[in-house]
């Protein structure tokens, strides 16, 4: 039962069916709907004792183990500002089925609604545009199989049915995804080329952070090449060998390279050409192509998102300088 997009947020509780797949085989129950329901680990253990957790009507417990092929209603609650509120926001989508949408998403736009952005997402937007979505995900992020910082743009999958997005994400587990950016970064690496394989995750001092300074690390793999060498900056392509949080970002600030504009990693938020500072407004970080077999009908599949205007119009100043 896909999801209806809610047009009126006085709806109480809501019934979701939850189907494993292999790659959940011999999770622990409760971590399994927490990562499918989009709630908190706490919120299902609670809604499990509240036996509000079933499979073919008999209650579970949160310690169950899963496996493949189960299909699991959860009834959770859904407040207020849960809704998925559709919005009229103009998007560029480059490719759009009964199963899954493509879409460039532009710099500046949140993916999913959360504290602090309730409106104005990418998901607010498909949810005007594409009417439905599919089940898996929880309520404001349903379909998302994976997503772009809010300052990066560039071409991004969202699933509208629960078979294609089991299908997609499997390929994001198996690194079988095309993914290539581009990026401008501080300076000018020695060589033309390299990977970048530095064990990602959260950093110890700011748990808020991505880090290769970390307790538990997992490993993290990133090739690049240099395409364009300017007067203190480089544009080069990026391609991910996995898919960690902030992954290209973290990995180019330990190599002492950090992405322009990024006031997160790095914080290179300005340049200085002939001693004239140039800031730099967001992070210069492109998804430029995604490549993926389709989930339902097997096709191969390739889209190309050409560099966003800013992007442009810095590499254009700095050429001039070149």
């Amino acid at each position: 039962m896909p999801h209806q997009v809610r047009h009126d947020s006085t709806i109480a509780r809501t019934k979701v069916l939850i189907k494993s797949s292999p790659l959940d085989e011999g999770k622990r129950l409760d971590l399994f709907l927490s990562e499918k329901s989009g709630l908190t680990r706490s919120q299902v253990k609670k809604l499990i004792e509240a036996g509000k957790a079933h499979l073919k009507g008999k209650a579970l417990k949160a310690s169950d183990k899963v496996k493949a092929g189960m299909e699991i209603e959860l009834e959770r609650p859904i407040v207020e500002a849960e809704g998925l509120i559709p919005e009229p926001i103009p998007l560029n989508i480059l490719y759009r089925d009964d199963y899954l949408v493509v879409v460039d998403k532009p710099a500046g736009m949140v993916v999913y609604p959360a504290l602090g952005h309730a409106r104005g997402t990418l998901m607010n937007a498909l949810a005007f545009h594409v009417k439905k979505l599919a089940t898996i995900g929880g309520p404001l992020r349903a379909g998302v199989v994976h997503r772009l910082d809010k300052d990066t743009s560039g071409v991004m999958v969202v699933a509208l049915d629960d078979k294609a997005y089991y299908g997609l994400l499997e390929q994001f587990k198996e690194r079988t995804i095309k993914r290539a950016y581009v990026a401008l970064i501080y300076g000018s690496p020695k060589e033309d080329e390299g990977v970048i394989s530095l064990r990602i995750g959260r950093a110890i001092a700011d748990r808020k952070k991505m880090s290769i300074r970390t307790k538990r690390g997992r490993e993290a793999l990133t090739h690049w090449r240099v395409l364009q060498r300017f007067k203190g900056a480089t544009l080069i392509e990026a391609r991910l060998g996995t898919g960690r949080t902030h992954q290209i970002r973290v990995h180019l600030a330990a190599m002492g390279h950090p992405v322009l504009g990024d006031k997160v990693y790095g914080k290179k938020t300005h340049i200085e050409l002939d001693r004239k500072k140039i800031h730099i407004p967001r992070q210069m970080l492109h998804a430029r192509v995604l490549g993926f077999t389709h989930p339902i009908t097997g096709k191969e599949m390739e889209f190309e998102s050409p560099v966003p205007e800013d992007m442009e119009r810095m590499l254009r100043y700095l050429k001039d300088f070149f």
